[in-house]
């Protein structure tokens, strides 16, 4: 199984009416059991600026069309029943997997 996120994330996650795009992209990685350090090479960002995405920091504009492609990608992948991971081994095989897609925009 992977790391768990703390209970203050999964606290703020579970406020339906944020729609910040971090959170969302929060909201998504949780519900598919992936680790923000290995979200976090999708971007090319630190752990830490992923961290602070979940939590609403500032997001660069030019990330947004990649979050949005990564965010679609995991949510089609999780209604297929491929996701949620089930170890850290299966989630970074599945990152790997999608990181040519999600960043080329196909």
């Amino acid at each position: 199984m992977t790391r768990t996120y703390g209970k203050e994330l999964q606290k703020l996650i579970s406020r339906e009416d944020d729609s910040r795009l971090g959170v969302e992209l929060a909201r998504v990685c949780v519900n598919a059991n992936l680790p923000a350090i290995h979200v976090a090479g999708i971007f090319g960002v630190s752990r830490m600026t992923i961290h602070s995405w979940f939590r609403g920091g500032m997001i660069r504009m030019s990330y947004r069309p990649t979050i949005d492609r990564f965010m679609d990608q995991v949510e089609d992948d999780m209604g297929k029943e491929r996701l949620p991971a089930e170890s850290v081994a299966e989630a970074k095989s599945y990152l790997d997997r999608i990181r040519s897609t999600v960043n080329s925009g196909k």
